[in-house]
């Protein structure tokens, strides 16, 4: 499903712990790490769509989870020209996004990256809440900015402490990496 702009409606997820620490993946037989995230299909609502990613892409469920906010409309970012697919029709310019933010209420035992047949992730981590919007690939780097800074006061109201961008060096190694 693309709109008539050649976006494709997606959900974004920001999985929090109570000490305002996120959720961070590696992308499978790949450097890049992210939030999860993934498109909305045409009978969906943005909250159907995220339930089913999150448990597509962490094989958590709803009742792991707390849903804090989400962004008041769509988050754009366009796609660099070698991933756009341009003899396919409609053509994918980019994608437009409803970010989440989630509060973890269950164990780390419930995580389970291999809970679809094509994992979309192969190890995870819990990072500093700013570090993702600094070291998410370029072209998404505004669209996480941007998600982060709305969802700021829920963060912070629940990890009760203000959640300052921090240096970037060593904030994802104080923690192990998990992986499926």
């Amino acid at each position: 499903m693309i709109d008539p702009d050649g976006y494709r409606p997606n959900v974004g997820i920001i999985l929090m712990r109570d000490d305002g620490r996120v959720f961070w993946a590696r992308r499978v037989s790949r450097d890049g790490w992210q939030f999860p995230q993934g498109g909305m299909r045409t009978d969906e609502t943005p909250l159907e769509a995220m339930y089913r990613e999150l448990e597509e892409e962490t094989g958590l469920r709803a009742e792991h989870v707390e849903v804090l906010g989400a962004t008041p409309g769509w988050l754009r970012y366009k796609l660099p020209n070698r991933y756009v697919r341009r003899n396919e029709r409609p053509t994918c310019l980019g994608q437009k996004q409803v970010w989440f933010l989630l509060r973890f209420t269950g164990e780390e035992a419930h995580f389970r990256l291999d809970a679809n047949e094509k994992p979309e992730f192969d190890i995870w981590r819990w990072v500093d809440f700013w570090y993702p919007g600094e070291h998410v690939v370029a072209f998404k780097r505004d669209v996480y900015l941007r998600a982060l800074r709305h969802l700021l006061p829920m963060a912070e109201a629940l990890c009760q402490m203000p959640l300052r961008p921090l240096s970037a060096v060593d904030s994802a190694t104080k923690e192990p990496l998990f992986s499926r």
